[in-house]
């Protein structure tokens, strides 16, 4: 059985990662970007970014099925550490989302950034 860090390396090789000063600059210049944070819940209470749309990694890819959303829009996701954000980002792909990016960097980092 592969290792939870296995999956990561894995699902990194196959997406865009990027550090939030990247992005922020990435998403201002965007035309309808959407900032996705890929934490539970309870979590993304604790330490929220108001800038982000919480939809958990759980029902990330039923959510985003459900919403007529175009293919080649801009697409970030974060979370915690990066993890989740590189395995979610893997599975939009994977549902024929072409422009997603993982934010790779811990959560108080993207929070100071804003």
């Amino acid at each position: 059985m592969k290792t939870l860090p296995e999956l990561i390396a894995e699902a990194a090789a196959n997406v865009r990662r990027i550090p939030v000063k990247d992005a922020l600059v990435e998403i201002e210049g965007a035309q309808t970007p959407l900032l996705i944070d890929v934490r539970e819940p309870a979590e993304a209470a604790q330490t929220p970014n108001p800038g982000a749309e919480v939809i958990p990694r759980g029902v990330l890819e039923m959510q985003m099925l459900n919403r007529e959303i175009p293919a080649d829009t801009p697409i970030y996701l974060h979370c915690a550490t990066g993890g989740r954000a590189t395995l979610a980002a893997e599975q939009l792909q994977r549902i024929g989302f072409t422009h997603v990016t993982a934010i790779s960097c811990p959560i108080a980092t993207i929070v100071n950034a804003q």
